[in-house]
């Protein structure tokens, strides 16, 4: 299954360049050129560390395969947070003006991820035994943040027009099974003794999973997008345009009369009917 998976990366990175997706989408065209190069490396030092020789050697052979191991799905997660921006903006691209304020959050989902894992690391290990929690718990935030954009297409598919077979939502569907099966594999860690162990099976089956859907969707035609058609007084139009107006500067922005069901416009027919209400007693009175 492990060779499967390496072949599947390889021929699904020279799918990918040889079609022109990487033009569309960069980030994850360096994640699978990363992913196809690393993996055989890593599998050729771990067989020649299993070979019978001297313990210095072994422990050389060792170090160098976990710093590229922790170099690798470092890198890997910083690409993965340039991944779902690419998805993200290709989904709302009928919506630019929401899709670049949107994006402005994304930077700092990461930093908070990045210190609550880096914090919960370090509290719990010392550098560098603290490595490992560091890239597992990076790797979680990424996972957790794959399965929310997931969700969110998954809800928003009928507003934007988003096909099932826009290769958007099939990265990140495949990305979605493949943190299902990080998940798995972090809640039966402690669990596994050998690498004969079930859960190994049905990890490595959810990544090749993964790129098979990735191989699919890059194979298969993908249909024109649909337009999307709103009234120029939707909330959603209007929020569009305050997105694309924020940020720039030097433009003269017309400032209309509020919309009905807005707050002042209550309070001011609130105020209206107080003074009328006023005038009455005063006539009355009179």
């Amino acid at each position: 299954m492990t060779g499967v998976e390496f072949f599947l990366w390889a021929v699904l990175g020279i799918l990918f360049w040889n079609k022109g997706l990487h033009r569309r989408f960069p980030a994850m065209g360096y994640y699978l050129a990363l992913r196809a190069i690393s993996g055989p490396l890593m599998l050729l030092l771990l067989y020649e560390a299993s070979q019978p020789g001297s313990p210095v050697r072994y422990h050389l052979l060792y170090k160098v395969y976990s710093i590229d191991f922790y170099a690798t799905y470092l890198v890997a997660a910083v690409l993965l947070f340039f991944i779902y921006i690419e998805v993200f903006r290709a989904a709302m691209a009928p919506f630019p003006g929401i899709a670049r304020l949107s994006v402005a959050v994304f930077p700092w989902v990461a930093f908070a991820s990045v210190i609550v894992s880096l914090s919960s690391a370090f509290y719990a290990h010392q550098f560098p035994c603290a490595m490992g929690s560091i890239v597992c718990g990076v790797e979680r935030a990424v996972g957790v943040l794959s399965l929310c954009l997931l969700v969110f297409l998954c809800l928003s598919m009928k507003a934007l027009r988003l096909s099932v077979r826009d290769l958007s939502f099939g990265i990140t569907l495949g990305f979605g099974v493949m943190s299902s099966g990080d998940f798995v594999m972090a809640s039966w860690a402690s669990h596994i003794k050998s690498l004969s162990d079930p859960v190994e099976f049905v990890y490595e089956s959810l990544i090749l999973a993964a790129l098979a859907v990735w191989t699919t969707y890059s194979i298969l035609p993908e249909p024109a997008r649909k337009p999307i058609l709103v009234p120029a007084n939707s909330t959603i139009y209007r929020w569009n345009e305050i997105a694309t107006a924020l940020g720039h500067t030097g433009t003269r922005v017309v400032v209309q009369q509020p919309a009905n069901g807005f707050f002042l416009s209550d309070v001011e027919r609130v105020v209206e009917k107080a003074l009328a209400r006023n005038m009455k007693d005063r006539k009355s009175e009179t």
